[in-house]
């Protein structure tokens, strides 16, 4: 019987190490291979992380629960790798799409106070297309069985009777963007774990190193289920109106004294509680009161409330007067007790200050005024000539300098973008 290799020898961080391993993997749902980032903090090393979204649909609040992990990322030093990409519609669509979410996530971190300033975008196509990407996408497809490609997308992929080849393409493909965006780790919801394990079992098939793999909880939809951009009725866009928000809110499923099957709820604990205690912190970094009538009113918590508080619900004495809560498990608590009704939850949900919250972060265009019948002069109709290669080529020399993404009718620009962060 032959030895067992020796067990390797814990790692043991600094405490600045160790505070900064806590901070990248706290509140998550699980960590698979933590070794891995406290390796890259051992030595002292930049740790690097890809996080990918499909722009399938307008993104909704519940981008949240990620993005203000992904601040957790940024302030303990990690590099990030911001994937877009979708394979569900077409290129030219796909490419009007990730300009919306790009300009969209760029807002929501200044919201959270997250710096952008390090953050740029370059296209997927840059290493997707090439020679080497190319062969390797190859070589995983004819170490990968149609039983292994099928299970790692079963809980991401759309699952159909006669599925297209790219649906099982996709998760070889996730994990080989960890090898070429030379990442430490990737990082994504609960639904993605059979991607993540596909990749650890694949690539060292092909000569490349395992990642970490880090996963936050799903957020519920509002009628119970996974929060889905297809499904309006899941979810609250970031530019839903203030009624389309009333609205949702008064119809979601909140069943009193429920907390397993319960979006409201679930959508505290996820995001509303989490960007509150960011808040609460970053004031703190600044060694600013987090309790000063100005503090509070930023926050949308009353200025009656005790100190420490998150969520002040406002109720009349004879409902039970107010309720102020300084952790998420206490409202829990008090909503499984059924101290906290549904009616309370849904109040604070679609709360004022919130909403003036929403509209400073994303203020909606005005619309130019309209031409009057008079004045409005018909432009003669322009013949459209057939695009040349020769004119795509001058166009993407011309906005690789703009910083833009060439687009010429006919031809079908690159399909995903990622935004890079290289932060030391």
């Amino acid at each position: 019987m032959s030895a067992q290799p020796p067990k390797p020898a814990p790692i043991v961080l600094t405490p600045e190490a160790q505070a900064t391993f806590d901070l990248i993997t706290r509140d998550l749902d699980e960590v698979l291979l933590p070794e891995i980032i406290k390796e890259r903090l051992e030595k002292g090393q930049v740790v690097k992380c890809y996080w990918g979204t499909a722009p399938t649909g307008r993104p909704h609040l519940g981008y949240f629960v990620p993005l203000t992990k992904i601040a957790d990322f940024l302030k303990a030093g990690v590099a990030i790798h911001a994937f877009l990409d979708n394979g569900k519609s077409t290129y030219e669509t796909v490419a009007h799409r990730v300009s919306y979410y790009s300009k969209l996530l760029h807002a929501v971190f200044t919201s959270l106070g997250v710096p952008t300033d390090k953050l740029s975008f370059v296209t997927g196509s840059d290493y997707q297309l090439s020679k080497e990407y190319s062969l390797d996408n190859f070589r995983l497809c004819a170490l990968t069985t149609l039983h292994d490609a099928t299970k790692a997308g079963a809980e991401v992929v759309k699952q159909i009777e006669s599925p297209f080849l790219s649906s099982l393409m996709y998760p070889g493909m996730q994990a080989l963007d960890e090898q070429y965006l030379d990442v430490d780790f990737q990082f994504g919801g609960v639904d993605q774990r059979k991607i993540f394990t596909m990749a650890q079992e694949y690539l060292p098939k092909l000569g490349y190193k395992k990642r970490a793999h880090l996963m936050n909880a799903m957020v519920s939809g509002l009628a119970g289920g996974k929060m889905s951009s297809s499904d309006p009725n899941s979810k609250i866009d970031f530019l839903d109106s203030a009624a389309d928000v009333k609205k949702k809110i008064k119809v979601a499923f909140c069943e009193p004294a429920n907390i397993a099957e319960n979006g409201l709820l679930s959508f505290h604990k996820a995001v509303l509680v989490p960007i509150q205690l960011m808040r609460r912190g970053q004031m703190l970094d600044r060694q600013e009161d987090p309790d000063t009538a100005a503090a509070r009113a930023a926050m949308g918590v009353h200025p009656d409330s005790p100190a420490g508080t998150l969520v002040s619900i406002m109720r009349d004495e004879k409902w039970g007067g107010p309720l102020y809560y300084s952790s998420y498990a206490d409202m829990e608590s008090d909503f499984a007790a059924d101290k906290l009704k549904p009616a309370d939850l849904k109040m604070v949900t679609e709360d004022e200050e919130w909403r003036k919250a929403e509209a400073l972060a994303y203020p909606k265009d005005v619309p130019a005024p309209k031409q009057s019948k008079k004045t409005k002069e018909k432009k003669p109709k322009e013949k459209q000539a057939k695009p040349t290669a020769e004119v795509f080529v001058d166009k993407s020399k011309q906005a690789a300098t703009e910083n833009v993404e060439p687009t010429v009718e006919g031809v079908a620009p690159a399909p995903a973008a990622a935004i890079v962060a290289d932060i030391q």
